[in-house]
């Protein structure tokens, strides 16, 4: 493990990251010995500094479930984050493209909860159970370290690369709907840009919010009511500019749509 005194240092350095929307060097390049529970550890204080400044938890996002994300970044496996109320954006939203770095886009299923879901055997019927609604959500990426050479450690020490998410579509109970076969298409500026099914996070998109339940019971951690989850991205990210509109059709899920000002 790093010294506490350095998880802290690091801490500080993407706390300030993401205040000034820059990006740092790699921890990695600086850490060679740093480990996956120095990187969790590193968000963990990063976490508890944005809490006492005053925001909200309201969720987390799973990454790199699908072949298609582990290929696009060449990580592979999966890894968590936390999502906090002044990130979340309604269908149709003008976002201001200038407080993210290295802004992408990521097509996803948002389960939200309805009963506290906890490791470490949580299975993918326990994930069903607990569920209330699964609702169509954009992830924002917005990485705060050096995207060249990058390793899990460094994407999970920066939130696991999460920025924002778009709630959209049409909220179904998970028995209204096969959610392995939901689909989706990803437009940006009227031209398709990705596609991908929801069956390819983990053959399942629940299994992912198991993984992460059975994940964070080795942290101390589970996932409360209420909570949203963003269960891993079925595509590869889409990078996005400034005047870029963007928008995604989950056929019988509904659309989601959002400009970047």
């Amino acid at each position: 493990m790093l010294p506490p005194d350095t998880i802290a240092a690091i801490a500080d350095e993407l706390a300030e990251a993401d205040r000034t929307h820059s990006v740092i060097p790699r921890i990695t390049a600086r850490y060679p010995d740093a480990a996956v529970e120095d990187s969790y550890a590193i968000q963990k204080v990063w976490r508890e500094t944005m809490l006492a400044s005053g925001r909200r938890l309201v969720g987390r996002k799973i990454g790199l479930t699908s072949k298609a994300m582990q290929q696009a970044t060449g990580i592979s496996e999966p890894d968590y984050g936390v999502m906090f109320d002044d990130t979340v954006y309604e269908n149709g939203a003008v976002i201001d493209t200038a407080q993210f770095s290295n802004v992408r886009i990521e097509v996803e299923l948002a389960f939200v909860l309805k009963e506290p879901l906890e490791g470490p055997h949580c299975t993918l019927f326990d994930v069903l159970r607990a569920t209330e609604y699964v609702t169509p959500a954009l992830e924002i990426l917005n990485s705060h370290i050096e995207l060249e050479g990058r390793t899990i450690v460094d994407t999970i020490s920066d939130n696991a690369a999460y920025g924002g998410m778009v709630l959209g579509g049409i909220p179904m109970r998970p028995d209204q709907i096969d959610l392995r076969w939901v689909s989706a298409l990803l437009y940006r500026n009227e031209t398709i840009e990705e596609s991908g099914v929801a069956a390819a996070v983990l053959n399942h998109p629940a299994t992912g919010v198991a993984w992460l339940a059975n994940k964070m019971h080795h942290h101390g951690d589970r996932l409360e009511a209420g909570e949203i989850i963003l269960a891993g991205s079925f595509t590869r990210p889409m990078w996005v500019s400034q005047g870029d509109s963007v928008l995604c059709d989950y056929g019988p899920m509904g659309t989601i749509t959002c400009r970047f000002s």
